[in-house]
């Protein structure tokens, strides 16, 4: 496997930008006032990150988009974990994702300009809780120039915004990816699940009964190779805004040791708080070498060209460091703030949320694990 890191002047000015943009759009105060609201981000602040060209990044030039390729997404990803803002821009741009690896023509000639102009998209992939599910309960089947699902999934992000869903299903035996529009859906279709992550939206998805074109089946002539991408996919966008939440969950951290006095003395002062935190920081860079790596990675790649070896390693490592550090780090932010860090009050309890939310998207740290442990012992073979 590679171990150059190549962190690209595009990178650097996009993180830059993206910084700047999110530390002023989405301050704790901000994030606060949206935990209760129906779509957990403001709709200004989206048509705002469309202007700058956000959901366009990762799209080829030829069907609107700006053609930077999925590694510049990172530093937008990290940077919105950092100031806690939630948007559809990761579920868009998974689900352009599928539409580029798996569309027809028709498809990415209808679907890419309406997403890369600010359209909100999702995928449905999950109809119980395993990331490491090789089979599907969600089925499809074939009636003249129609297909008809059944089923249901869960835990889909962003689905009460979403104006399509590309939906893994079985269809004659095997693994096939279908787009379904929002207007083709029962009115009782999306039922939003409770979220211990209160930043976040996702939701139960009704497939049963729903009729949709035959048109609207995806390529399906490599659909696991194509499912097994988006989750690494996935996993990498969740590993970089854990990565930027890790730091904003520090920055708390040494604010507080640095302000709360303790029989005369500040509490920073002591080692049993001076070493974790230091691990904290330990653990943040460690998580952010490994999600630029895998963005490099990214980057060097055809666009929508199936990942290799080296990438799922790269994308593996990053989720499985970025979580453990965000999960260490909102455990301690609690532990330092005492009692009021079990408090609703507490920011502290933001950042642990997070963490416990982010552990389970796209797999927790063990699921990818297990599955280095084959790819590492196979590369040494």
């Amino acid at each position: 496997m590679s171990n150059i890191l190549s962190f690209t002047d595009e990178q650097a000015m996009i993180l830059d930008s993206a910084r700047e943009f999110c530390r002023e759009k989405s301050p704790v105060s901000a994030v606060r006032e949206l935990l209760s609201s129906e779509t957990a981000f403001s709709r200004q602040t989206w048509d705002e990150m469309v202007a700058l060209g956000w959901p366009s990044l990762a799209i080829p030039e030829a069907y609107g988009g700006a053609g930077l390729g999925f590694g510049s997404i990172v530093p937008i990803a990290e940077s919105m974990g950092r100031a806690l803002l939630s948007t559809p821009l990761f579920s868009t741009t998974l689900a352009a994702q599928a539409i580029l690896r798996a569309g027809q023509n028709a498809h990415k000639e209808y679907w890419l300009p309406q997403l890369a102009a600010g359209t909100a998209a999702t995928v449905a992939l999950l109809d119980g809780g395993d990331w490491g599910a090789t089979s599907t309960s969600c089925a499809a089947a074939r009636d003249g120039d129609s297909i008809t699902l059944s089923g249901e999934k869960w835990f889909v992000a962003d689905a009460g915004v979403a104006a399509a869903f590309v939906v893994w299903c079985e269809l004659d035996g095997g693994s096939a990816l279908v787009l379904v529009e929002s207007d083709m859906l029962a009115a009782d279709a999306i039922q939003p699940h409770a979220m211990l992550d209160e930043t976040k939206r996702a939701a139960k998805l009704n497939l049963e009964g729903v009729t949709v074109p035959a048109a609207n089946l995806l390529d399906a002539a490599n659909a696991d190779g194509v499912l097994r991408d988006l989750q690494l996919l996935g996993a990498l966008l969740v590993a970089a805004e854990a990565t930027g939440s890790t730091g904003a969950c520090l920055d708390t951290v040494v604010d507080y040791l640095k302000t709360r006095k303790q029989f005369g003395k500040l509490i920073g002062s002591y080692q049993a708080l001076k070493h974790p935190t230091v691990d904290i920081l330990c653990d943040l860079d460690a998580a952010r070498s490994l999600i630029y790596h895998a963005a490099t990675l990214l980057d060097a790649a055809e666009a929508g060209a199936e990942l290799d070896q080296d990438t799922e390693i790269a994308c593996r490592m990053a989720k499985a460091q970025a979580v453990e550090a965000l999960t260490f780090a909102g455990d301690r932010a609690v532990q330092f703030h005492g009692g009021m860090g079990f408090t609703y009050e507490c920011d502290a309890q933001l950042y642990i949320r997070r963490a416990q939310y982010s552990q389970q998207q796209f797999g927790d740290a063990w699921h990818h694990r297990k599955r280095l442990a084959g790819l590492l012992l196979d590369s040494a073979a």
